[in-house]
């Protein structure tokens, strides 16, 4: 995370989390490094779907028709929760952490975003891995995923 914090810094930006899976995870792991405090205003707890949808406001209509095992619901969740903490970026992670199905989807499955301004990218994974290594694994990658979706964005206003 300390790759990410420096880059946050180097670009002015704020950071915050709405986490469903990883129970806040992401937000702890940038708190444990010196300088976070820089870039990281805070995270939303989101674990059960009524503080999806009545905290951070992810549509009922969407929970109904995708389940909040779903890349909708992590689209919805980074957006919203954005606007909510003032944060130039949101990153959000939903999914099945195991051991049994849910929603009729298989343990593993996980869908996170990324969100600014301008735009909201999301990714999927597939983890066959024990809950607690998967919810550190998804935490890791999407701490590099930030920094290539920055990259992505400089790209996009070099070639506009």
């Amino acid at each position: 995370m300390k790759a990410l914090i420096e880059r946050l810094k180097k670009d002015k930006l704020t950071i915050g989390s709405c986490e469903s899976l990883t129970a806040g995870l992401f937000a702890s792991s940038i708190a444990e490094v010196s300088g976070a405090s820089a870039v990281l205003k805070g995270g939303i707890v989101t674990y059960w779907t009524e503080c999806k949808v009545n905290v951070v406001h992810v549509r009922e209509e969407i929970v109904r028709e995708y389940g909040v095992v779903s890349a909708t619901c992590a689209k919805e969740m980074a957006e919203k929760a954005r606007v909510l903490l003032d944060v130039n970026l949101c990153v959000s992670f939903t999914g099945n952490a195991g051991p049994d199905a849910m929603e009729g989807k298989p343990a593993g499955l996980v869908y996170c975003a990324i969100a600014d301004q301008h735009r909201c990218e999301v990714y999927e994974f597939h983890l066959a891995m024990e809950r607690n290594a998967l919810r550190k694994t998804i935490v890791e990658e999407m701490g590099k995923q930030v920094i290539r979706f920055l990259d992505a964005t400089e790209s996009l206003k070099i070639n506009e």
